[in-house]
């Protein structure tokens, strides 16, 4: 019980605080950027040490909405050595590492993530993107340079994480990819062109392959997404890329305890045409995305619905790793 009120608390933190999110300007120009992360300093860092034999490296979502600076200019990129903008994130980071990461070693870095407000338009997201992604960049090579000492490791983002992923995913190189036991890329759309060009970027077929990106969407039903198709999709409940439905049996909402609310019994299909999740039997109604989205649309819930199957999916994956090498 202890735990689960833990688990409560800290993800509850970080979806209220993305909920608290407001609409402020969204003008182009000359962005206004923050300084530059230093990796080498311990405070860029979210870690917890298990003495695992395997790491997972976690790329936050969206924490931070448009904001005005002194001089009264509007900055769409979070400042990691800000207090007021570190606290939302942390607690994103604290709550994904105590959901999912069981015995295994939790690496996430602070960057420069762009606002929730940077993704209602193309064109702002194409041109703000080079700056967070740049930021992990040059995290993930500190980290497996300083921290990861030649251990297997998960790489997993959530939405503007899982976007990062992606690119990270594109420039591997061959060495460091022979040492991912898998990608999680969750609450993001894979372009078909990138799946067909990345030699790096296997959509994963089942419950225990390695070396691969597993990809989900989840909505009530295909007029409800918020991203174009992705490229491929698979059912984290069955580990299925058919239209074989599952049963998931879990609390609808981690806004309140668990010891409060009585499990829903879900099923949730994998769509062949839209490459979505469709879940039914869900009733909870705190989870649209502010500024975003739609009802319907699971995004804000794509990691806490599937937290016991992603928990324990990670687990496998990473002893077959070490089986096969």
């Amino acid at each position: 019980m202890k735990q689960n009120k833990l688990i409560w608390i800290l993800v509850a933190i970080f979806l209220a605080a993305c909920s608290s999110i407001k609409n402020s300007s969204t003008e182009t120009g000359s962005d206004i950027l923050p300084k530059q992360p230093d990796y080498n300093a311990d405070t860029q860092w979210y870690v917890t040490e298990r003495q695992g034999k395997a790491d997972i490296f976690y790329i936050t979502s969206t924490e931070t909405g448009d904001y005005l600076l002194a001089d009264g200019t509007a900055c769409h990129y979070a400042d990691t050595y800000a207090d007021s903008l570190r606290g939302p994130i942390l607690a994103e980071m604290m709550g994904v590492d105590t959901l999912l990461s069981g015995g295994l070693n939790f690496y996430s870095p602070y960057y420069r993530q762009c606002s929730l407000q940077t993704f209602a338009d193309d064109s702002l997201t194409e041109a703000r993107m080079t700056v967070p992604t740049g930021d992990v960049h040059q995290a993930f090579a500190h980290y497996l340079a300083h921290q990861n000492q030649g251990r297997p490791f998960i790489l997993a983002g959530f939405s503007q994480g899982a976007m990062i992923l992606l690119e990270l995913l594109r420039e591997m190189d061959d060495d460091t990819y022979q040492r991912m036991i898998a990608a999680y890329a969750i609450g993001v759309s894979i372009p078909q062109a990138m799946a067909d060009t990345c030699k790096h970027l296997v959509a994963a077929q089942g419950a225990d392959d390695t070396g691969v990106t597993i990809c989900y969407n989840s909505a009530r039903s295909p007029e409800c997404a918020l991203w174009p198709r992705s490229a491929f999709c698979i059912n984290p409940v069955n580990w299925r890329t058919d239209s074989t439905p599952a049963t998931l049996i879990t609390e609808p909402t981690p806004l309140l305890p668990i010891d409060q609310q009585q499990k829903e019994t879900l099923t949730v299909r994998l769509d062949s045409q839209s490459n979505l999740l469709l879940v039914s039997g869900y009733t909870a109604t705190d989870y649209i995305l502010p500024l975003l989205g739609v009802e319907g649309n699971y995004h804000t819930r794509e990691i806490w619905l599937y937290r016991d199957c992603l928990r324990t999916n990670i687990t496998v994956r990473a002893s077959e790793w070490r089986k096969k090498y």
